[in-house]
């Protein structure tokens, strides 16, 4: 069973950056792809970015070219890099890892909470 933890979520103004970190309890690299998903209050969760294990990434349309997710091996992290942030931004964003043995998302975080004020 692998745990996920993110930090890295705050309060940040609209322009602003954040980074945010997905730290897991054991190998990253035994797993098919490692996403990114946010709830908004009153809202689906949704999908944000994935990084897969060969390093292919995909990035949703309201994200691209302002977020970059990346992943260290060496560390079992993952990060999501955002920039240029908007108030449509804030929620709650969750870690993912999706086994190589379901291709399903099976593993989640607890969430960090991020607010961006206009």
């Amino acid at each position: 069973q692998v745990q996920l933890v993110e930090s890295g979520g705050g309060l940040v103004q609209a322009g602003g950056s954040l980074r945010l970190s997905c730290a897991a309890s054991g190998s990253i690299s035994s797993f098919n792809a490692m996403g990114w998903y946010r709830q908004a209050p009153g809202k689906h969760r949704e999908f944000v970015a994935t990084v897969a294990r060969i390093g292919v990434t995909r990035y949703a349309d309201s994200v691209k070219g302002r977020f970059t997710i990346s992943r260290d091996n060496a560390k079992n992290t993952v990060y999501l890099q955002m920039n240029s942030l908007k108030p449509e931004d804030t929620a709650l964003y969750y870690c993912a890892a999706q086994p190589i043995a379901t291709m399903r998302y099976d593993y989640w975080g607890q969430g960090t909470q991020v607010t961006v004020s206009s």
